[in-house]
């Protein structure tokens, strides 16, 4: 009788068959956690880099967006003698942005901008064509207004933009054989190294150009330019209002990508701080338990 309580009693102290020790388990987490460190700590260190490289560029593109901004002051003195007489309906919208991600949302605040205005009946047609530069804004548009989407660009202004870039962006336009009214380039407008906005550049076209040239000749004629002259200078007044956008869109980029990279590294910081209290705590929880067990026998 009592034999027989006695193995009873020791079969019922054995663990069950499958299941792992405290300190092994313990032991896994530690691991999992320390992984995680590895991870997070390589993920500060691209951040970090990513910071550094976009602050250099943004030096760059500040410098190139304030010799951009001459050709847009220089569009603006010239459209002064030529305003439109009625709000144009139909405008070509010309959405500026980028092919590059990791920049806060520098994309969708143009994509939105664009959205905004095409909702509004008052300030355009709702079936205004719309040409975007850059892929990721054109991928938010295009799920929304892809029956409106006439023409795309890509793989321009990777580094900073170009006259011959805007040129060639305007030269395709002219020849896609849109018709349109007027012409919006929505933009971001850089205000501060942490902050931008969505704006907007109007430009006639050709034939309200040529109307307004004809009725007010006055303003006109301080300028000495030859009888046809509309077509070149709606052209090249394109090629400068995109590329007066690209700059600075160009300079809003960098900005974000800084700012973004730099608050990534933040959280990065707080998730390893984070990790590292949550790792120290388990190890002196092992520890504890491998000195009771030695403790205990």
């Amino acid at each position: 009788m009592f034999a027989r309580s006695s193995l009873a009693r020791i079969a019922s102290q054995r663990p069950a068959l499958g299941a792992a020790p405290q300190n092994a388990r313990n032991m896994a987490t530690l691991r999992e956690i320390e992984l995680r460190l590895k991870s997070v700590r390589n993920i500060e260190k691209i951040t970090k880099s990513m910071k550094m490289i976009a602050s250099t560029k943004l030096a760059k593109a500040q410098r190139a967006m304030q010799a951009g901004k001459e050709y847009g002051s220089a569009n603006s003195e010239i459209f002064q003698h030529a305003p439109p007489e009625t709000p144009a309906k139909r405008k070509l919208f010309i959405v500026v942005s980028s092919d590059k991600g990791l920049c806060g949302g520098i994309h969708s605040s143009v994509s939105k901008a664009a959205r905004r205005t095409l909702a509004d009946a008052e300030q355009a047609d709702p079936s205004s064509p719309i040409m975007v530069i850059g892929d990721k804004s054109k991928g938010q548009l295009s799920r929304v207004l892809g029956q409106n989407m006439v023409l795309t660009f890509n793989q321009i202004g990777r580094d900073i933009p170009t006259f011959a870039d805007a040129a060639g962006v305007a030269d395709l336009v002219v020849k896609s054989g849109v018709e349109y009214d007027s012409i919006a380039i929505v933009y971001n407008k850089f205000i501060s190294a942490i902050s931008y906005e969505a704006a907007v550049i109007e430009l006639t076209n050709e034939k309200l150009l040529k109307e307004s040239f004809n009725k007010q000749t006055a303003g006109f004629r301080a300028y000495e330019m030859e009888d046809d002259f509309t077509k070149d200078l709606a052209e090249f007044a394109l090629a400068n209002a995109i590329y007066a956008a690209l700059v600075e869109g160009h300079a809003c980029e960098q900005s974000a990508r800084r700012n973004a990279m730099d608050n990534a590294s933040k959280n990065a910081k707080d998730m390893i701080n984070s990790l590292t209290l949550k790792y120290n705590r388990g190890r002196q929880a092992a520890i504890t338990n491998e000195l009771v067990d030695i403790i205990t026998g």
